[in-house]
């Protein structure tokens, strides 16, 4: 069967450090009627600075992410720059829509006729960064393998998190 592709396709992800602009835009809203979404927090002991600076160094993410096998980013970080990333053999194009550093994070994408957005949500408190994830998933797929997709997306972001905090504690 394809589930490994779908439950990649069912994460999304994050963006590169350096240099970046901050962005006044509001953060683009999951779509709450989309078949397929989920919302995830976790706590991490480090701050928003660090937690920041792992999650938007897109270019690295292979390295800590274990299902991601190539990620690109195609620019500065700021809203509009696009990047490339591939999990589980399945190519994904995304476009950042909201970069406002150590708060928030977020990105669109595409593939295999599926529209995604994920948003990426950091409050730092007493030395520890509570980050919360949303993502909503739409289209053809989506809706044909709605129990499933909401299965491996739940999955992947709970992955994506330990990952993430593992990353940050070190």
């Amino acid at each position: 069967m394809f589930t490994k592709p779908i439950l990649l396709i069912a994460i999304g992800l994050t963006i590169s450090a350096g240099s970046f602009a901050q962005s006044n835009s509001k953060m683009k809203s999951i779509n709450n009627n989309a078949p397929v979404k989920c919302s995830k927090t976790i706590t991490i002991n480090a701050s928003s600075e660090k937690v920041w600076k792992v999650m938007t160094n897109i270019d690295n993410w292979a390295r800590w992410q274990t299902d991601i096998t190539k990620a690109k980013l195609n620019g500065e970080l700021k809203p509009e720059t696009t990047f490339d990333w591939k999990t589980g053999g399945v190519k994904i194009h995304s476009t950042l829509h909201t970069v406002e550093p150590f708060k928030n994070f977020g990105w669109t994408g595409k593939t295999f006729g599926m529209c995604a957005i994920h948003n990426w949500t950091l409050t730092e408190n007493n030395g520890q960064t509570k980050v919360s994830v949303d993502e909503s998933m739409e289209g053809f797929f989506a809706k044909l393998l709605k129990k499933l997709f909401n299965k491996n997306l739940e999955k992947g972001m709970q992955n994506w998190l330990d990952l993430l905090k593992q990353e940050c504690e070190k």
